[in-house]
């Protein structure tokens, strides 16, 4: 299905963006706070996923996605203007219940596979005629830095560590920026493919981070969890270990700083805590 314009300025809701596009409704909607999930099957019978975004971060990660062309990523059917249809996952197999499942390793293998793909088509999404919109990472790490000094000594020390890794960057390329468990998914013969991308561009090790932080911080915090899964991604990935734990302290700084601007102090104790066990990495 090729995208066909943009959608008549009167029209309004769901309905509109079916009719646009002559999708049949296969599921319950699901509404979050920036976007709004409708199952779907295309005109031909196909299951897709049609996705309207509600805030400026969900259409960047949509034209991301557009620019990756299925790679490593779900396939893009049609886009215009805040809407987004996507081939669906309809395989059978889950990260988080793998992990449950004793697959834990597994399950770290298929999400950095995921990442070395998006990661190899940077190419393909920087040299476009018109590239999408993407964030630099110093960019992204700004409430850390502006925040750093009255929360932590974690986010003290995570805000230097990213400040020092970012003044001497390495090769740039395109990022996800928030891949884990759940934005991992099977697509059945397409194998696993990551959904919601951020759209980023910066360090690859970067796009390591989050997942050693999930799939939930119980988990994560678990006794030799983290050095073990740590010890999985440095193989996988090819990042140099002192490399990834710097990023990996830095990221669970910045996570905190997120969830400690959004009122959450719960959360955010646990992104610091991951942190402070991520800095015994860095002498390891």
């Amino acid at each position: 299905m090729s995208d066909l314009g943009p959608v008549n300025p009167g029209f309004a809701g769901d309905a509109a963006w079916l009719r646009h596009w002559r999708l049949r409704p296969d599921g319950e909607p699901v509404t979050t706070a920036s976007s709004r999930l409708i199952p779907v099957q295309t005109s031909d019978g196909v299951p897709a996923m049609l996705k309207l975004a509600h805030t400026d971060e969900e259409e960047r990660g949509a034209g991301l996605l557009v620019a990756l062309a299925g790679h490593g990523a779900a396939r893009v059917l049609a886009h215009s203007d805040e809407a987004l249809l996507l081939e669906r996952a309809t395989g059978s197999r889950d990260l988080v219940r793998m992990v449950a499942d004793g697959g834990d390793d597994q399950a770290t293998r298929t999400i950095c596979a995921a990442a070395g793909r998006i990661h190899a088509a940077s190419a393909l999404v920087l040299e476009r005629a018109e590239p999408p919109e993407l964030i630099d990472l110093p960019t992204w790490f700004r409430e850390l830095f502006a925040a750093a000094d009255g929360l932590g000594a974690l986010h003290r020390r995570g805000a230097d560590i990213a400040q020092a890794l970012l003044d001497a960057p390495r090769d740039p390329v395109v990022l996800h920026g928030d891949l884990h468990h759940g934005n991992v998914l099977d697509f059945g013969e397409r194998g696993w493919l990551a959904i919601d991308p951020k759209g980023l561009v910066g360090e690859a090790g970067f796009d390591y981070c989050n997942l050693l932080c999930n799939p939930s911080p119980e988990r994560a915090l678990r006794p030799g969890r983290l050095e073990r899964q740590f010890d999985v991604v440095v193989e996988a990935s090819g990042i140099e270990q002192a490399r990834l734990a710097r990023w990996l302290v830095a990221w669970c700084a910045l996570s905190s700083t997120w969830f400690a601007i959004d009122d959450d102090p719960r959360r955010a104790a646990s992104a610091a805590a991951i942190g402070e066990r991520a800095a015994s990495l860095l002498s390891a």
